[in-house]
């Protein structure tokens, strides 16, 4: 038995998915709860339930409806540990989803539009700011990229006013900048920063 998440924009957020008998089937969202989601979440090393998903947010899936009525603990190790009932009467578009806490999401906050402002990126259950102290055009030009903002313009200053704050150094083109080394919530390295903003050349959606 294997354990996915797909239709996320990373390994720790999307639609569940569970391997049976050779064949990925998703899980219906009746009684889909944080209980179930922190199973999922630890089981696939994406460390605890932010968000809990039904009604297909994450995209309809294929083949069989594997669990319903899922009613874990939040203890068990396995997702197929936990009590389900045994027949469903569910369709694909009630499969659950999860966002996990070590997924991580970025925005650009306070700018003409989605592709200039602030650099703001979710984890662990909270949005937080990007010190700039190694913010160069090369972490920028990810983050337009991912966003599908096009190319950085130039580089914006601003002050720290969120809880928490993550650091990026990226040593080539990334998908995102959870590919780049990252430390969250060290002050050493953020020391005397700023807040990072970028205005990139392409529009928002």
């Amino acid at each position: 038995r294997a354990l996915r998440l797909a239709g996320g924009q990373s390994r720790c957020e999307g639609r569940v998915e569970v391997e049976q008998a050779g064949a990925w089937g998703t899980v219906c969202d009746d009684a889909w709860d944080l209980a179930d989601a922190d199973v999922v979440c630890r089981q696939l090393r994406c460390g605890r339930a932010v968000r809990v998903h039904g009604a297909a947010a994450f995209g309809r899936g294929s083949g069989p409806i594997l669990r319903d009525e899922v009613g874990c603990e939040g203890h068990e190790e396995h997702l197929w540990d936990c009590p389900a009932a045994p027949e469903h009467d569910c369709s694909h578009k009630e499969d659950a989803g999860v966002v996990c806490s070590e997924h991580q999401e970025w925005r650009l906050s306070g700018g003409r539009d989605g592709c200039a402002g602030r650099v703001e990126v979710f984890f662990r259950g909270t949005w937080s700011t990007v010190c700039d102290s190694t913010w160069y055009k090369l972490e920028a030009s990810v983050l337009c990229r991912t966003l599908g903002c096009g190319e950085p313009l130039r580089q914006l200053s601003f002050g720290h006013t969120l809880p928490g704050r993550m650091l990026y150094q990226c040593e080539s083109q990334q998908p995102s900048l959870a590919h780049c080394q990252w430390t969250y919530n060290k002050s050493a390295p953020c020391h005397q920063s700023r807040a990072a903003g970028v205005v990139c050349n392409g529009t928002g959606p």
